[in-house]
């Protein structure tokens, strides 16, 4: 039986690929773009993220099965935390009750391997109180100093792989049955990456920024079918995942122990439990 998904970034990049692997399959994809889909719309602004949830939910007849957000943005600008962050997580927060609606609801987003590069704190805290304001107020002090170089792409990504990891086991996604997570794809070759890797030292600024040691930069069906599993119905306990299709970058740059910093956290965590249970 086919399945509904609404894909935001569906006209370019992995969005694209995703609904045109998607449609060969004989599913039922609502593209959201700026242009070229079935639904455009803004995800820059708060109206424009209810207006093309809504049309997008019109479309599919009330119930969607599936939400892929994938447009984002990778410039300097606070465009791209509002694109990044806000254009997902208020988009989505506008489609659960159509995804309540379907008998199987998945979502899975695209993050970034850079949700693992230096952030700015106070940015990636402002996101994640809803306070979209305060975040693109400090992203605009962030390209004021540095129009060239900061941190506002790498703190969009790691918040929404927060907001990822926070909402999942909440009622309102894990308590309704609606599988929550994210693809943190390496370096994808794509329109966004064109440019940068069309000469020999922005290839190599590239790489020693995410190394990908197994079969270097990847195609965008790479993560289209890491997001298409993710969606399916067989995908029955995942939530809350972040993974990182990168070639390798992420176990490169973090090594292989990504536990002990939280060892004496969680013994006490479960100490309390412990002691709970005991009660």
């Amino acid at each position: 039986m086919s399945r509904t998904y609404v894909i935001t970034g569906a006209a370019s990049g992995i969005g694209k690929v995703t609904a045109e692997i998607l449609r060969e399959r004989g599913e039922t994809v609502i593209g959201v773009d700026l242009k070229d889909v079935e639904v455009a719309g803004d995800l820059s602004n708060h109206e424009g993220r209810l207006a093309a949830a809504a049309e997008a939910a019109q479309l599919a007849g009330g119930t969607v099965d599936a939400v892929i957000p994938c447009a984002g943005l990778s410039v300097m600008k606070p465009v791209t935390v509002a694109v990044n962050f806000f254009g997902m997580a208020e988009f989505l927060e506008a489609l659960l009750p159509a995804l309540g609606r379907s008998e199987a609801p998945r979502v899975a987003l695209v993050s970034s391997m850079a949700s693992l590069q230096p952030v700015s704190t106070a940015l990636v805290d402002a996101m994640l109180a809803g306070d979209e304001e305060q975040a693109l107020s400090i992203a605009g002090s962030l390209a004021e100093a540095s129009p060239e170089s900061n941190p506002i792409y790498s703190s969009s990504k790691r918040a929404i792989s927060r907001w990822v990891r926070r909402e999942a086991p909440t009622e309102a996604w894990g308590g309704a049955g609606i599988p929550l997570n994210a693809v943190a794809p390496g370096t994808v070759v794509t329109p966004m990456t064109k440019d940068l890797l069309a000469s020999e030292r922005g290839r190599a600024m590239t790489d020693a920024y995410v190394p990908m040691p197994l079969n270097s930069h990847q195609g965008a069906e790479s993560i289209a079918h890491l997001l298409i599993w993710l969606t399916s119905v067989e995908n029955t306990h995942c939530t809350g995942q972040t993974v990182y299709c990168d070639g390798g970058a992420d176990t490169v740059l973090r090594g292989d122990d990504v536990w002990s910093w939280n060892d004496e956290a969680m013994a006490r965590k479960f100490q309390e439990i412990g002691a709970r249970l005991r009660d």
